[in-house]
């Protein structure tokens, strides 16, 4: 175990992508906890697909790609805000609009060329294995200043995103939130394309945060642990990519998946299984009835898939 862990450390590409995946890793966990507690788990989906036109015109010009997403990633937040001045355009409803525009744009740029199956993938499946030095500057410096805004404003996102009604009555600007939310998040799927691709970036916005949720109520320790588990992931998932010569995108997402799915089933509390442990079961005799009463609704959900 210590030589398949140290092996690859003599590697200098293995070391910048561990330090582009652990950035990116650290933004993910933190933005994905609003995203999660908001419930627009689509939105990182929906950016994903709207800065692809960027990336390809990058490839295309030859130029850093992490330069194009982030380009695109700024025009369609703008482009959002902008429609939804209309009071009569929805949030989600622009998103939608912009995000299959800009795919599509991005498919009718890349039908033009002859792209190689192998540059495809990296584009839509990740290749942190190839970051450049400059990538991970890039990934760090822009993941850095999304960790600023996520702490100095996680008070009012909390707010928007707990109860929305209650913080317009307070007077908080929710649409205004909403939308700085929209460009942070923006700017992770942009640090995120690199480690997981265009594709896949979705995946290490919600899933470690949505894991977290399954174990924590409160915001912080929420964020802390989402922030764990995604780094655990990516990094899990970089020496299980590099040893078994498989994308390291696509095993950095399936370890967090499994990570969700080992959760759901045995978390503490939550899990469905959780009133079968046996020590889990004493536990459950001193939790409020309200958390008792979740437990064995979501355990009878799965015994009788069909309501029977």
């Amino acid at each position: 175990m210590i030589e398949w862990l140290a092996d690859p450390l003599g590697d200098a590409s293995f070391g910048r992508a561990l330090i582009d995946v652990g950035a990116v890793a650290i933004v993910a966990g933190a933005v994905g906890t609003f995203i999660v507690l908001r419930g627009t788990a689509f939105l990182g989906d929906a950016l994903a697909h709207a800065v692809f036109p960027g990336i390809v015109v990058a490839f295309l010009l030859d130029a850093n790609l992490l330069i194009g997403a982030l380009v695109a990633g700024i025009i369609t937040t703008l482009l959002i805000a902008l429609l939804t001045a209309n009071p009569r355009v929805r949030s989600d409803t622009a998103i939608g609009v912009i995000f299959t525009g800009a795919f599509a744009l991005g498919v009718i740029l890349i039908s033009e060329e002859t792209i190689e199956g192998e540059e495809l993938e990296h584009i839509l499946f990740g290749d942190p294995l190839n970051a450049s030095w400059g990538d991970v500057v890039l990934t760090v410096v822009i993941g850095g200043a999304v960790m600023v805004a996520m702490v100095a404003m996680r008070r009012v996102f909390a707010a928007a995103a707990f109860d929305p009604v209650g913080a317009r009555a307070m007077g908080l600007p929710v649409l205004a939130l909403d939308m700085l939310l929209l460009g942070l998040t923006a700017l992770t799927v942009v640090v995120s394309f690199k480690a997981v691709g265009n594709i896949l970036v979705i995946a290490l916005l919600v899933t470690p945060a949505a894991t977290a949720r399954l174990f924590v109520d409160r915001l912080l320790p929420m964020m802390a642990l989402s922030v764990a588990l995604a780094l655990a992931a990516s990094v899990a998932g970089l020496y299980i990519g590099y040893h078994s010569g498989v994308s390291p995108g696509g095993t950095i997402v399936m370890a967090s998946t499994a990570g969700f799915f080992a959760a759901w089933l045995f978390a503490p509390v939550r899990g469905v299984l959780a009133p079968y442990i046996p020590w889990e079961r004493e536990r459950l005799r001193h939790e409020p009835a309200e958390a008792v009463a979740e437990v064995v609704l979501a355990s009878r959900e799965i015994r009788e898939p069909h309501g029977g």
